[in-house]
C-alpha cells in the first residue's frame, strides 16, 4: 500500500494551530487524520453542554450563591506559559496555578426564595475563591487576569461589586488564595514579592555538575515528576513562591505580616489572636516535590511577630515505604477547634513505619497558650492517626487506620480528660461502605468554627447509605449514651436525594439536591421532621438528546463465587427484538482485602443518567450499549496479597461480565469493546494480552510498564526487587507479543501524574510496533492525565468513535502485517 508522504506529516504545533500527534502501526483512514477532528453531532454537543453551577452557602444560611461554570477551555490557554517545578505547574505570568478555571458569573439567591440577585457589573477574568463573609454582608472572591490575581468583594446591601486591592496576590503554592478575618472586617492572604519581568534568566544560570548522595539509610521514593533539577530551577522556585502574608482591611488597607517566605499556608487561632505558619525553606528535594521539603511550622501574633517555633521538619525524602508510613517528629499541626488557642499535633512512635513492632504507632500532644509550657500527651495511637473531630470540651472524635488489613477505627473521647476510656463508634474496612456510618453535623461554635453537634451525648449524621440495594442517602441521630441510632430520614424511591446543609440549628431544615433517573440534579428544601418538600433551582436538562436511555443495576457472579455487578446502559428506543448489540465495557480494577466488601454496591438505581464526554455513554448515540463500572476486584485474602493474582481475576471478573451480557441477549460476543482511564488502561492492556474476551481497547493515559515505577504503585506496596516476578506478571508491556486485538492508546502530552508519564504509552506502541500489531497511540498536546481543551476533547471522542466504528461496531477484518508503517514525522 503506497501513501503519499504528504499524509504521514502532522502540523507542527504552534501557538495559533494545534495537530493532535497520531501515531498508527496499521495504515487505515485514521492515520491520514493531521488535524484537530469532531465527532458526530450528538456526542459533540456533550462538550458544549450546560454545566451545574457551583454553589456556597452563607454561614448564616440566609444566601447561597449559584456560581456559573464556564464551557471547556481551548488548547491556547492550555499553551500558555508554565513552569513546572517539585511537582507544581506554575504560571509564571501573574503566580498562580497554571491552567486554573473559574467561573464566569454569580448569582445569589436568599433561603426564603423572595430574592434573586444576578450580579452585575463583574470585571472581566477568571472569578474563583468565592465566599461569604462570617457575617454575611459581602462576597469575596479572587480575579485572575493574565498579569495577576486581585481580590474583590460584592456588597450585598449596597448591591456593588469593588476591588478590594490592587495588590498582586500570590498563589503559586496552591491553596487558600485568601482567608476572611472572623470578624469580617477584611482578610490574610499571600502578596506577590516580585514582578513576573523579573524572574531569573537560565541564560545567565553557570552551567555545573548535579550530584546527588545516598548515605546508606533507605529512601524508597515513589515516581514523582516534574521535580526540581538544577540550580536555576532552585532558584525559579524561590522567585515564584516566596510571598509576602498580609493583613487586608475591606478599604485596602495593607497591614505586611512577618518577612516574606515560602508559605504553604496560614490559619488563625479559633480566638483570633495568633497565626499559624507553615513556611517550605531549603535545602530543596531533587527527589521529592515541594510537599515534602523542609517545613518551618510557627505561631506568630496577628502582627506577624515571633511567638514560638513548634517544628522544624527536614525533608521527607526519607519516609519508609509503606502507604501507612510517615515521617518522624511533629506532625499534622493545628488548632483545636472547640478552644481559644490549643494546638495539637501527631508524632511517630515507630520511626515512621507501621512496620515497627510497637504497640502504640503515633502520640498525640497538646500545646496552649502562650506556648511556654512543655507540650502535653493527649493519649497514645495504636495505629497510624488518620484525624480529630472536635465537638466541645467533652467530646470530640479520633480515628486511626491500618493499610494492611485497610481498617479504619473511630472512638469518642474527653478531650479534657483523655485518659479516661474511649468508646469505640466505629470499625470497618475502609473500602467497606455498608458499614459506614455517615459524616458528624457540624455547627458553629462561639469561635466561629465549625465543629461537631453534640446535645446531651446524641448526635446527627448523615451519609450517601450503601446498600445490596444501592445508595439510600440518610439523616440518623447516634445516641452514645445508649449506643443507639436512629433514622430520621432516608431517600425514598424513585429519587436519589442527599443532604448537602443543614439550614437551621436543629437540623429540621436541610438543603438537599434530588435526582431521578429521568430528573436531573436540582436543589431542594426539605422539612425533616414533616416530610414537606420545596423545589429551590431548575436547572435544565443537559444532555436532552439522550433522553430516554434505559438503565439497569446488573448483578452476576464470578466464577470463584465473588458477586459483582456493573450497571447496563441501552440507547434510546433500543428493543430487544433488535437482536444483539455491539457492547463497550469501561471498568477500573480496585484491590480489597475482604471479597464480601469488594461485591458491595456502590451506586443507586434511581442516580440521573448523566451523559457526559468523559466516559463511554456519548457511545450511545453510535449504537452501543453501555456497561459502566462492571466490577473488577482483585482481592487478597489472609496473607495473600491482592496483586498475587492479578492476571487470574481480572481475567474472570472480565469473562463474568461478558457472559451475564451474552445470556441476556444483549451483547454480540463478537463485539465487545473494552476501555479505561489511568489503571484502567493498564486492564484494557492485560485483558487484551491475556484473554480472547474483546474485539478491541480503549486505554487511555495509562501505564504498562511497572518496572518504571519501582518503589509501589496503585494499591502495591512491595518494591520491584521485593516482587519482580509480580511486577512482570502484571506489566503488559512484557507481555506485548499476546496483544492481537486493535488498541487505540491516548495520552496527554504533559501527564504529570505518579506512574503515567507519556512515556509508558510511547514505550508501549513502540513495543507493539515492533511486534506487528495492529496498534494507535494519540498523543494530546498540553494536555495532562485528564483532557481538559475542547479541541482535545472532540478530538478523543473522534478517535472513540471512528476506532470503535472500524474495529467492533462494524467488525472488519484485521489489517495485513505488510499495511504497517509508522504515521508519525512533524514539519
Amino acid at each position: 500500500m503506497s501513501v503519499k508522504s504528504s499524509t504521514l506529516i502532522f502540523k507542527a504545533t504552534s501557538v495559533i494551530t494545534f495537530g493532535a500527534l497520531l501515531l498508527s502501526s496499521a495504515l487505515s483512514p485514521l492515520a491520514y487524520a493531521t488535524e484537530y477532528q469532531t465527532p458526530p453531532k450528538m456526542m459533540a454537543d456533550l462538550v458544549d453542554a450546560p454545566r451545574q453551577p457551583g454553589a456556597t452557602l452563607s454561614d448564616d444560611r440566609k444566601w447561597i450563591a449559584f456560581l456559573k461554570r464556564p464551557g471547556a477551555q481551548s488548547i491556547i490557554e492550555l499553551a500558555q506559559e508554565e513552569e513546572t517545578l517539585a511537582g507544581l505547574r506554575i504560571n509564571p505570568a501573574n503566580f498562580s496555578p497554571a491552567r486554573s478555571t473559574g467561573y464566569t458569573g454569580i448569582e445569589l439567591r436568599s433561603m426564603d426564595g423572595d430574592t434573586k440577585i444576578d450580579i452585575e457589573g463583574l470585571p472581566e477574568g477568571k472569578i474563583m475563591s468565592v465566599s461569604f463573609s462570617p457575617n454575611a454582608k459581602h462576597l469575596a472572591f479572587i480575579l485572575e487576569t493574565p498579569d495577576k490575581l486581585t481580590l474583590w468583594r460584592y456588597d450585598l446591601q449596597k448591591k456593588q461589586v469593588m476591588q478590594v486591592s490592587s495588590a498582586a496576590i500570590n498563589a503559586s503554592l496552591g491553596g487558600a488564595r485568601y482567608t476572611w478575618k472572623k470578624d469580617s472586617s477584611g482578610f490574610i492572604t499571600r502578596l506577590a514579592i516580585a514582578k513576573p519581568e523579573d524572574k531569573p534568566s537560565q541564560t545567565q544560570a553557570k552551567p555545573q555538575p548535579i550530584i546527588q548522595t545516598s548515605d546508606g539509610k533507605k529512601a524508597a521514593v515513589r515516581t514523582y515528576s516534574n521535580l526540581l533539577k538544577t540550580p536555576y530551577d532552585e532558584a525559579l522556585f524561590t522567585f515564584l513562591t516566596t510571598s509576602q502574608l498580609a493583613d487586608i482591611s475591606l478599604n485596602g488597607e495593607i497591614t505586611k505580616l512577618g518577612k516574606p517566605g515560602i508559605i504553604r499556608g496560614y490559619q488563625y487561632s479559633p480566638n483570633d489572636k495568633y497565626l499559624l505558619v507553615a513556611q517550605y525553606k531549603k535545602p530543596y528535594s531533587y527527589l521529592v516535590p515541594a510537599s515534602r521539603f523542609p517545613l518551618l511550622t510557627q505561631v506568630w501574633t496577628p502582627e506577624g511577630k515571633l511567638v514560638k517555633t513548634i517544628a522544624d521538619q527536614p525533608s521527607g525524602e526519607s519516609i519508609p515505604k509503606g502507604f501507612d508510613s510517615t515521617q518522624e517528629g511533629r506532625r499534622s499541626i493545628g488548632w483545636r477547634s472547640d478552644k481559644g488557642a490549643t494546638l495539637v499535633w501527631a508524632e511517630a512512635q515507630d520511626g515512621g513505619t507501621m512496620e515497627a513492632d510497637v504497640e502504640f504507632h503515633d502520640a498525640l500532644y497538646s500545646l496552649q497558650a502562650p506556648f511556654n509550657a512543655e507540650p502535653k500527651l493527649m493519649m497514645k495511637i495504636e495505629r497510624r492517626f488518620a484525624g480529630i473531630e472536635w465537638g466541645d470540651d467533652d467530646f470530640a472524635m479520633v480515628s486511626d487506620w491500618r493499610f494492611s488489613d485497610r481498617k479504619l477505627r473511630s472512638w469518642k473521647f474527653n478531650p479534657s480528660q483523655p485518659e479516661q476510656d474511649k468508646v469505640l463508634f466505629q470499625e470497618r474496612s475502609y473500602n467497606d461502605r455498608y458499614k459506614d456510618p455517615g459524616d458528624f453535623v457540624y455547627h458553629t461554635n462561639e469561635f466561629g468554627v465549625d465543629v461537631i453537634k453534640e446535645v446531651d451525648g446524641k448526635v446527627l449524621l448523615t451519609g450517601r447509605g450503601a446498600s445490596p440495594k444501592g445508595n439510600i442517602p440518610f439523616m440518623d441521630e447516634y445516641d452514645f449514651n445508649k449506643q443507639e441510632k436512629t433514622r430520621l430520614w432516608e431517600s425514598e424511591a424513585p429519587y436519589y436525594e442527599r443532604v448537602i446543609q443543614p439550614l437551621n440549628d436543629m437540623a429540621s431544615k436541610v438543603l438537599t439536591i434530588r435526582e431521578s433517573q429521568t430528573q436531573q440534579p436540582n436543589f431542594f428544601i426539605r422539612d425533616i421532621a414533616s416530610g414537606e418538600i420545596e423545589q429551590f433551582t431548575q436547572f435544565p436538562h443537559p444532555s436532552p438528546a439522550f433522553v430516554g436511555i434505559e438503565k439497569e443495576k446488573i448483578n452476576y457472579t464470578r466464577a470463584d463465587g465473588v458477586e459483582l455487578s456493573g450497571t447496563l446502559y441501552l440507547p434510546p428506543g433500543y428493543d430487544k427484538s433488535q437482536g444483539p448489540l455491539p457492547v463497550l465495557m469501561w471498568a477500573y480494577p480496585l484491590e480489597y482485602k475482604d471479597a464480601a466488601v469488594a461485591s458491595q454496591v456502590t451506586e443507586s438505581p434511581f442516580e440521573f443518567v448523566r451523559v457526559s464526554y468523559w466516559g463511554p455513554m456519548p457511545h450511545l448515540a453510535q449504537g452501543f450499549a453501555v456497561f459502566d463500572d462492571p466490577k473488577m476486584p482483585i482481592i487478597g485474602s489472609g496473607e495473600s496479597l491482592p496483586n498475587d493474582s492479578f492476571r487470574e481475576q481480572l481475567v474472570s471478573s472480565a469473562q463474568a461480565a461478558v457472559d451475564v451480557l451474552v445470556e441476556r441477549g444483549i451483547a454480540d460476543k463478537d463485539r465487545i469493546a473494552i476501555a479505561g482511564h489511568s489503571y484502567g488502561a493498564f486492564m484494557v492492556a492485560n485483558l487484551l494480552a491475556h484473554s480472547d474476551l474483546f474485539k478491541a481497547g480503549i486505554a487511555r493515559s495509562g501505564a504498562y510498564n511497572r518496572t518504571l515505577t519501582p518503589f509501589g504503585f496503585q494499591g502495591e506496596e512491595r518494591s520491584f526487587w521485593e516482587g519482580q516476578d509480580v511486577y512482570a506478571n502484571m506489566s503488559p508491556f512484557f507481555h506485548a507479543e499476546k496483544i492481537d486485538e486493535p488498541m487505540l492508546m491516548i495520552h496527554g502530552s504533559d501527564d504529570p501524574n505518579s506512574g503515567t508519564f507519556p512515556m509508558q504509552s510511547e514505550r508501549m506502541f513502540a513495543a507493539l510496533k515492533g511486534l506487528g500489531a495492529n496498534a494507535r497511540l494519540v498523543m494530546l498536546p498540553h494536555e495532562q492525565h485528564g483532557y481538559r481543551a475542547r479541541e482535545s476533547l472532540l478530538h478523543l471522542l473522534w478517535e472513540q468513535y471512528t476506532w470503535l466504528d472500524k474495529y467492533v461496531q462494524n467488525n472488519t477484518s484485521e489489517t495485513k502485517p505488510d499495511e504497517q508503517s509508522s504515521a508519525a514525522t512533524s514539519e
